[in-house]
C-alpha cells in the first residue's frame, strides 16, 4: 500500500515550509534514508528522509511551492499503485490532472491572426519631427523623398530609417554634417535571483521593522584595554579558554547591565503594553549562507563566560549548518550584532520586534586622549544602541550605553559580582 509523506512541523510555531528542491523526481527508487527533498521555514533549511522502501510514485507539490505542515507532500510506493486518495485538494498535481482533462472536452477553435495595421504613407508635408530631424541630420539624410507617416503626413524617425534601409536616401548637401557611425549599445549582463524563504522573511521583518517601530541610534565607544588583556590572558590558559572572544565578553557583559534597565530587556505589545522580563534571554546574530539568523542563549544571565561562549558557538554551527530548531529562533528580549571583525566603526542595526532593543558591535579604533598632561593612544571599540522611542527615552537609554561602556572598562570586576 503506498504510504504518503508529509511536511514535517518543524517547532510549535512553524504553521507552513516552502519546498526548495526535490532530491528524487517521480518513478526514482526510494531505499528507506533517501533524501526525498529539502524544505526550508523562514528561519532555517532541512531535508526530508524516506522512512519507507519503493518507488516515488507522485509529487503533489513543485519546487519553491508553500505547503502547510503535515500535509501529503509526495507518494511511495510499488510500482503502479495509485494515490488519488493520498492527493491533497488544491495541490499543484491535483489541478495539473484536471486541467488535461477539461482541454479534452473543450473544442478547437480556428481563430484568424490579427496582423498589425500597416501604416498608411501620406505625402511630404514638409513638417518634420525633431527625432526625424535629429537622426537625418546625423546620417546626412535629405528627407525631401521621405513618405510622412505621421500626423498631417509628418516625417517622423521610422519615416527616415525606411528611407535609409530602401536604399533611396539622397545624401544631404556637402555642408551637412559627416554621417557618424551609428554606436550600438551593448546589452548588460545580468542573472535575477529569486529570493529564498528566509530572505523573503529578512526582507519583510526589516521593512515592518523600520516602518512600525520609532527607532534611534546611539554611537559610543569604550577603552577596550580590560578585555584585550584579559583575553590575552585567556587564550595564554588553553584549552576553551583560548576560544572566548571580546564579542562574548560583550555578550557577558550586555546580559548584566540590561538587568537594572528591565525597560531594554523587554517587549512592546500592541496596545502600549510594556511586557517586562525577568531573564535575559540574549538574540545573538549569526552570518550564515542562507541569510541572517537570530538564535536565542535562554537565562543568559545566569550563564558564566565560558558556558555563554560555548553556547553561542554551538547555536551558530547549527544555524550555518541548517539543522538548527525554528523554536531557538524565537522568544530572544534583547539582541546582539557584532560587526566588528568586518572593520564597522558605527552601524545603525534594527530593531527585532516586539524588542525594544538591540546592540551593535563594532571594531576597535586607535584614538588619543589626554591622560595626567599626556597625550596616549588607547583602543577605543565602538557600540550602535538602536532603542524604540516609544518605549524608552533618551535618558534613560544613554544611562545603559554608559554603564554597559564602565562595565567594559573594568571587565574584571565585572567578573567577580
Amino acid at each position: 500500500m503506498a504510504s504518503a509523506v508529509i511536511m514535517p512541523k518543524e517547532g510549535i510555531t512553524v504553521e507552513t515550509c516552502v519546498i526548495s528542491e526535490w532530491r528524487k523526481k517521480a518513478g526514482d527508487p526510494v531505499e528507506i534514508g533517501d533524501i526525498l527533498f529539502t524544505y526550508e521555514t523562514d528561519k532555517a533549511m532541512f531535508e526530508c528522509a524516506s522512512t519507507v522502501k519503493g518507488e516515488l510514485l507522485e509529487t503533489f507539490y513543485s519546487s519553491g511551492d508553500e505547503v502547510p505542515v503535515l500535509t501529503p507532500v509526495c507518494a511511495v510506493g510499488a510500482k503502479g499503485e495509485d494515490v488519488s486518495a493520498l492527493r491533497p485538494a488544491g495541490s499543484g498535481a491535483a489541478s495539473s490532472e484536471a486541467a488535461p482533462k477539461a482541454a479534452e472536452k473543450a473544442p478547437e477553435e480556428k481563430v484568424a491572426p490579427i496582423l498589425p495595421e500597416a501604416p498608411v504613407a501620406s505625402e511630404n508635408t514638409g513638417k518634420v519631427s525633431p527625432r526625424a530631424k535629429n537622426l537625418a541630420e546625423r546620417a546626412g539624410v535629405d528627407v525631401a523623398p521621405a513618405a510622412g507617416t505621421g500626423p498631417s503626413g509628418r516625417v517622423i524617425e521610422r519615416d527616415v530609417r525606411k528611407l535609409m534601409a530602401d536604399g533611396t536616401a539622397e545624401i544631404a548637401s556637402a555642408t551637412a554634417p559627416t554621417p557618424q557611425l551609428k554606436t550600438e549599445i551593448p546589452v548588460a549582463d545580468y542573472e535575477d535571483i529569486k529570493f529564498s524563504g528566509i530572505r523573503k522573511m529578512i526582507a519583510k521583518s526589516m521593512f515592518q521593522s523600520l516602518q512600525n517601530t520609532a527607532q534611534l541610534t546611539h554611537n559610543h565607544s569604550f577603552d577596550a584595554t580590560d578585555i584585550q588583556n584579559y583575553r590575552a590572558r585567556l587564550k595564554d590558559a588553553g584549552g576553551e579558554f583560548a576560544g572566548i572572544t571580546l564579542g562574548d565578553m560583550v555578550l557577558f557583559a550586555v546580559t548584566r547591565t540590561l538587568l537594572s534597565h528591565p525597560d531594554l530587556n523587554a517587549h512592546l505589545l500592541e496596545g502600549d503594553v510594556l511586557r517586562r522580563f525577568r531573564s535575559v534571554n540574549l538574540g545573538v546574530a549569526v552570518d550564515t549562507p542562507r541569510g541572517l539568523m537570530v538564535p536565542t542563549v535562554f537565562g543568559a544571565e545566569k550563564k558564566s563566560l565560558l558556558e555563554l561562549s560555548r553556547e553561542v558557538k554551538e547555536l551558530a554551527v547549527k544555524c550555518r549548518e541548517g539543522s538548527i530548531s525554528p523554536d531557538t529562533l524565537t522568544g530572544g528580549t534583547f539582541t546582539v550584532s557584532n560587526l566588528g571583525v568586518t572593520g564597522v566603526e558605527s552601524f545603525t542595526p534594527v530593531l527585532n520586534p516586539p524588542q525594544t532593543g538591540i546592540l551593535g558591535v563594532c571594531g576597535i579604533t586607535q584614538r588619543v586622549r589626554e591622560v595626567g598632561g599626556v597625550v596616549a593612544v588607547y583602543p577605543a571599540m565602538g557600540l550602535s544602541f538602536t532603542y524604540d522611542h516609544r518605549a524608552v527615552d533618551g535618558a534613560p537609554a544613554s544611562r545603559f550605553a554608559k554603564e554597559l561602556c564602565e562595565n567594559l572598562e573594568h571587565f574584571i570586576a565585572l567578573l567577580a559580582v
